[in-house]
């Protein structure tokens, strides 16, 4: 389950990240703008770090586009094309915020030739939000789940202990010391810890390869060191968590009287 909330982190981020990158800002152009300069001004938005790519759209282009969509022409009902020579604009996904747009929106502005700057302010405060609610729900739902795994895996280990509490006092009786004892629990508990792992990291991977078959662009997505630092990530964890258990819980038994085994 960490492993599928790792997932579902991972590619909540980069499918947020694309979403941001195809939200464009539309520079209009005036139509009596020199031709040069445009290329000029198009030339420098895309030598800025924050812009992604930057696209000239011609109000032909745009009466074509405007035409299919209406399905109608609409330039027989008026008798001349209204619309405007415009450059599409898309930010990096860092950049995609209301603050830099507004600064942006002025920056453009400030051109001559510049008519115009449109961009959908309600849609990106909307998908700011809702980006941000379903990390924090993510965040929220990773930190539970590891909190209910080491508590199962405490609990689990803690039995095991108890079981073999009479063992280990045995043990210490006859001269053993507390690291000699905790030596072959420790190990087992790394074995196990290593095991459990590698099963969820099997059951993973199915997942993974299901989804590539079945979600078109899916494979896409992925960012394979991405992917390396969250197999590593759950092994580690599984190790750690089954480790650190048993010696502390090894560390409760191993401070208690013979008196102490029988409550």
């Amino acid at each position: 389950m960490l492993g599928l909330f790792g997932l579902l982190v991972i590619n909540a981020r980069v499918i947020a990240n694309e979403v941001k990158e195809n939200f464009a800002i539309t520079v209009l152009i005036n139509n009596d703008a020199p031709e040069v300069e445009v290329r000029q001004f198009q030339k420098s938005l895309e030598l800025t770090p924050y812009v992604k790519t930057t696209e000239f759209i011609s109000k032909e282009e745009a009466a074509a586009e405007l035409k299919e969509e209406l399905d109608e022409d609409f330039m027989d009902f008026l008798g001349y094309n209204p619309l405007l020579n415009s450059i599409e604009v898309r930010l990096k996904a860092d950049y995609v915020n209301e603050e830099q747009l507004t600064f942006l929106e002025k920056e453009y502005s400030k051109k001559s030739f510049v008519n115009e700057v449109v961009y959908d302010k309600p849609l990106i405060q909307m998908m700011n939000e809702n980006i941000e609610r379903i990390g924090l729900f993510l965040i929220a739902g990773s930190i539970l789940l590891s909190l209910i795994a080491i508590a199962l895996i405490n609990s689990s280990i803690r039995l095991s202990i108890y079981s073999r509490r009479f063992l280990i006092k045995t043990m210490q009786l006859v001269g053993a010391t507390k690291t000699f004892i905790r030596k072959p629990f420790i190990w087992r508990s790394l074995r196990h810890g290593l095991l459990g792992s590698l099963v969820a990291l099997g059951f993973l991977t199915l997942l993974i390869y299901y989804v590539s078959l079945n979600v078109p662009g899916f494979t896409e997505l992925q960012n394979p060191v991405k992917l390396a630092l969250l197999y590593a990530g759950v092994l580690l964890t599984g190790i750690l968590i089954s480790m650190s258990c048993t010696f502390f819980a090894l560390r409760k038994y191993l401070k208690l009287t013979t008196d102490q085994l029988y409550y």
